[in-house]
């Protein structure tokens, strides 16, 4: 690597300058060259997202992990699918998306709670968030009996479906406005989780299996992930979190030489060799990013981070 001194020290560090009535666009325009660590970041992750969303020839993935699901962010992330062609993400998102449509009651809790004493008042903890255990398994459960019972027998049952296929089903039938499922259905956006299995979700189809004339053909989405990677010449994507959901983005599409456009967030380090913790320059080594990418890692808590993005992008 070359270092030019003259175009190292181009760009100055600024004084963020408040005033009253701020508008949240406005506070991120100012914070562009403040030197404010994962700020400016933040703020280039911006800048390529515009870059992407204006590029009609990109096709965009939006991949995230199902912890921001119980959140308060779910209805902000289903009000923002109709800005990308596809979603990737894991199977506890199609858990709380279910529970949470159903009725299921998330409650503010305490990271610092006693996890025995929770356990006997049949208190779920993720994180700082409680979720008693009723509403959660037995939510999913129940409307996922509803939900999957009418899709059986429906006159265009198939016998067997990929994940997204089915997923899409499930979209066609609820009515939560807030659902990301049912916001993907009315976009008529794909949503692959390649771990369907890997939760509650998963569990009722193994059981729902077990009786009735049902397949899951995992690979039938990985062959349209596939296809989707050769007939794009431009793809883009937002990360959040990692793991499968990440993965399963850059990987296929290393097969097209690599994303053109990429921002992740995520708090995790990259110090374990880790998939989650590896910033987006190691991905340029294996060809999942290209070497001329607009592409940035950002070191945060999506609850903070995304609000902010989402908002200057004006993905709502």
């Amino acid at each position: 690597m070359e270092y030019n001194k003259k175009e190292m020290l181009a760009r100055k560090v600024r004084d963020i300058r408040l005033r009253k009535n701020m508008k949240v666009k406005e506070l991120v325009e100012s914070m562009n060259s403040v030197g404010g660590f994962s700020a400016q970041n933040m703020v280039d992750g911006i800048g390529i997202l515009e870059r992407m969303f204006a590029d009609k020839e990109s096709y965009n993935f939006l991949s995230f992990t199902a912890n921001l699901v119980s959140t308060g962010l779910r209805g902000m992330i289903a009000d923002s699918v109709k800005h990308f062609d596809a979603i990737i993400t894991t199977c506890g998102t199609l858990d709380h998306d279910l529970a949470k449509a159903y009725g299921g009651k998330y409650s503010l809790g305490s990271f610092e709670a006693d996890d025995r004493k929770l356990h006997g008042l049949s208190i779920y903890r993720l994180g700082n968030i409680f979720i008693e255990s009723k509403e959660y398994g037995l939510t999913v459960e129940n409307y996922f009996k509803e939900i999957m019972g009418n899709i059986y027998k429906s006159k265009d049952y198939k016998k067997e479906y990929s994940p997204s296929e089915l997923l899409h089903e499930f979209g066609k039938r609820m009515k939560d406005s807030h659902s990301i499922i049912r916001q993907a259905y009315l976009s008529n956006v794909p949503i692959f989780c390649p771990g369907i299995v890997d939760g509650a979700f998963g569990t009722q189809l193994a059981i729902f299996a077990q009786d009735h004339d049902f397949k899951l053909n995992v690979i039938k989405d990985e062959l349209k992930l596939s296809d989707i990677s050769f007939d794009n010449k431009k793809t883009g994507a937002l990360m959040v979190g990692g793991g499968i959901s990440k993965h399963h983005v850059i990987w296929w599409n290393q097969f097209k030489g690599g994303l053109d456009y990429a921002v992740y967030v995520t708090t995790a380090s990259q110090y374990d060799g880790g998939l989650s913790g590896a910033r987006l320059t190691e991905a340029v080594s294996w060809g999942k990013v290209k070497e001329k990418a607009k592409y940035t890692t950002i070191d945060g808590d999506a609850t903070i981070i995304l609000p902010i993005m989402f908002s200057c992008l004006n993905l709502f």
